[in-house]
């Protein structure tokens, strides 16, 4: 039961939160509109939602998806696939497509996310980027916040070997700060005007947290995350130039039939419906992250970024300081959520992290973050991720019983 004293405290935060709140509703607002004209551009029709399989030849509601994304995105060209089956693995499709031997990728926000690491091939992992003979280097963030725009330009400009400067949007299991759309457009400008290289964002984690998107030569994303609005079930995107996404189809499929091919297998209705929900639901996320921060931050926490900071992104770092709080609290989590309520979470390896991690998300797919979930690799200062929340008033609900399971342990 959650006590009287987090209900008073909840109902305190929600009216502290009430400018921000509305703030959430005009940006949801603005990306459905977005959403909806794309629809009506493209006649979105039902015979889109039809299913096809073998080969997938001449399935319209698949290339329809492809020009809706294309569109909301802001490119010329993308596609969107069930069978992309992560964040990661959407990035890979991306980097595999654009580089080769002797070329260097360059992260531009600094160390990419955990599970990148065996892509790019830190350890030379049979069949990483590495092995394949592309180097890497990469330039951190100015004090973890901002990125270091002349120093990327001077660099870019130097070393001719660069091909494709990755950037991060959001922070991983970092503690840095979350790009902006409007950054990333900067420093976007900025390398065009010294080299014809690539830019490819990493845009995990933040479609429809403001009203624009990054632009970039190719810009990749998960459809489990924020951009399938819970509908999706699984799947990925890439979308960009017409040259970026074409290569980026060869590693889709194969040279010669790139994204052309491929059964929808039924799964178009809900990929399509998904990017329909997808501005509301970022906007319920955004606000349950905005109501856990601040929180948390009354009852002594420090959390990140703070309750009255608008993001472009929909996680939330909170420091448990301990392993025990910060068990405890994915527990809470776990119990909060409406599949799965009464498992508890354990900490445990698992496959491209090199921490073991704990994970509450009892959620309706897999290990989709755009509904309530948790995470955390089990290492000092033992920060949690948040993430999501199909509905603010379940997301609220999963907040207060993570505390209350903090206060009663």
């Amino acid at each position: 039961m959650i006590s009287e004293k987090l209900i008073s405290l909840a109902a305190e935060c929600e009216k502290e939160l009430a400018d921000i709140f509305a703030e959430l509703d005009r940006i949801s607002y603005a990306n459905t509109e977005k959403v909806l004209h794309a629809f009506a551009e493209e006649g979105l029709s039902e015979r889109h939602f039809n299913p096809t399989t073998g080969y997938g030849h001449n399935d319209d509601g698949r290339d329809l998806a492809d020009r809706l994304y294309a569109r909301v995105m802001g490119c010329e060209a993308g596609f969107v696939r069930h069978n992309i089956v992560s964040g990661t693995h959407a990035i890979g499709i991306g980097l595999f497509g654009l580089l080769r031997p002797g070329d260097t990728l360059y992260a531009a926000s600094g160390r990419p996310y955990d599970t990148l690491e065996p892509v790019i091939g830190f350890n030379n992992e049979p069949g990483s980027l590495a092995d394949l003979g592309v180097k890497y280097r990469e330039t951190p963030l100015i004090n973890g916040k901002y990125l270091d725009i002349p120093e990327i330009v001077r660099t870019v400009y130097e070393d001719k070997s660069i091909k494709v400067v990755h950037v991060q949007r959001s922070k991983g299991y970092a503690s840095r700060r979350t790009l902006t759309a409007e950054e990333i457009t900067a420093l976007y400008k900025a390398v065009k005007a010294v080299r014809d290289v690539y830019v490819f964002v990493d845009n995990c984690y933040g479609e429809f947290t403001n009203v624009a998107e990054p632009r970039a030569d190719l810009i990749v994303g998960s459809l489990i995350k924020n951009i399938g609005g819970g509908m999706a079930e699984s799947g990925g995107y890439c979308c960009g130039s017409a040259e970026c996404v074409d290569l980026a189809g060869t590693r889709l499929t194969v040279p010669g039939q790139g994204y052309e091919e491929g059964a929808s297998l039924g799964q178009n209705k809900n990929i399509i419906k998904g990017l329909f929900y997808a501005p509301h639901t970022v906007a319920n996320a955004k606000k349950t992250v905005h109501f856990a921060a601040l929180l948390f931050q009354k009852l002594g926490y420090e959390v990140s970024p703070g309750p009255f900071e608008m993001r472009e992104d929909i996680v939330q770092i909170i420091s448990m300081r301990t392993p025990e709080k910060l068990i405890a609290f994915c527990r809470g989590i776990q119990a909060g959520s409406p599949v799965d309520s009464f498992a508890a979470p354990v900490p445990g390896d698992m496959p491209g992290y090199a921490d073991q991690v704990i994970m509450a998300a009892g959620a309706f797919v897999q290990g989709s973050s755009i509904e309530l979930s948790a995470d955390a690799p089990i290492r000092p200062p033992y920060d949690v991720y948040l993430q999501g929340g199909l509905t603010y008033e379940s997301g609220k609900y999963g907040i207060l019983t993570a505390a209350q399971t903090i206060l009663d342990a």
